[in-house]
């Protein structure tokens, strides 16, 4: 059962893989609140998108939608909408979260960044991402079962002259690495070798690496121009694993460096379970999806948010 109306909400902002075709649809169906965040969203992003963005969100092609200059815009979209039309919003806000692109989700529901203006950032970044994934042929591999210390030693055995780096702390067991094509094929292998389970993933390129040099540029310039504010409540950090601080300036630098570094998201979490699960808060995972739910089990086992993939019905809010 959901905490009381009135209790303090964490919000959880899923990045990029949770995106589906139909996220956000049934908020837009039943709620005037969030079919404004995607009619809004529309207008902003007018000609950018190969269709408007409400309806590559409810109709795909989920090819098209899983597009990161796509699907980044999409994810910050389906998340507000969600806030927006369950009325998460109107309880005190305990603390923001969000994995990669859901950072800048999180930035904005806790008010340092405008609706509009996070939302030209997050169009902006994924096709900062998108071109420079292109411009050297990258990937990214899951190594299941292993640590930190595993996963460098799988990094150190395989990347030659290549970039290899961990990109991704998602949970204890659940580390993804990022690099060169050629390193992550060797990544494979030498993960095998270790007793690991290596599964390559279907993005673009090496997420959170230095191959995104060339997107953290282009982000650095219009982070700058960008009005930032402090938050109105902890914001965490993927690249600390601690909130934000509140000068805008230091923002604007976690959100450039983060392109290039690992995220840790395992750090976040437990921040979020050591400081602001105090008395009835609770965390809701905005939509689509419940991905980081599942994380959060892994990571600690008290951690447990509540899920706003889709409005409730009687079936579902019992």
């Amino acid at each position: 059962m959901d905490a009381p109306s009135e209790s303090p909400a964490i919000l959880l902002c899923p990045g990029q893989g949770a995106q589906t075709v139909g996220m956000g649809h049934e908020w837009f169906q039943a709620s005037a609140q969030a079919r404004a965040v995607f009619e809004s969203a529309d207008t902003v992003l007018e000609g950018q998108l190969p269709a408007p963005l409400s309806e590559l969100c409810f109709t795909g092609p989920a090819e098209t939608l899983s597009r990161t200059d796509v699907s980044q815009p999409a994810l910050y979209v389906a998340a507000i909408a969600s806030a927006a039309g369950s009325g998460v919003l109107s309880r005190p806000l305990a603390a923001a979260a969000g994995l990669s692109l859901g950072e800048y989700t999180a930035l904005h529901l806790a008010g340092a960044l405008s609706f509009e203006a996070g939302l030209r950032l997050v169009a902006l970044r994924g096709r900062a991402m998108q071109d420079a994934a292109e411009a050297s042929p990258s990937g990214m591999v899951a190594l299941i079962g292993a640590d930190e210390q595993q996963a460098q030693a799988v990094c150190e055995a395989a990347r030659g002259s290549d970039v290899l780096v961990c990109a991704n702390f998602n949970a204890p067991g659940q580390v993804v690495i990022s690099g060169s094509l050629s390193a992550c094929k060797r990544a494979e292998a030498a993960a095998t070798e270790m007793g690991l389970r290596a599964t390559a993933l279907q993005v673009a390129g090496a997420f959170h690496s230095p191959l995104m040099q060339p997107a953290a540029d282009r982000l650095a310039e219009a982070l700058g121009q960008a009005e930032i504010t402090a938050p109105a409540c902890p914001v965490l950090s993927n690249v600390t694993g601690q909130p934000h601080e509140a000068d805008p300036d230091s923002i604007r630098h976690r959100l450039v460096e983060q392109l290039t570094s690992p995220v840790r998201w395992t750090d976040n979490v437990r921040w979020l379970v050591e400081h602001a699960m105090q008395g009835s808060a609770q965390a809701v995972e905005l939509a689509p999806g419940r991905t980081l739910a599942g994380l959060a089990r892994r990571i600690d086992k008290s951690f447990k948010p509540s899920s706003l993939d889709a409005p409730p019905t009687p079936a579902t809010s019992a």
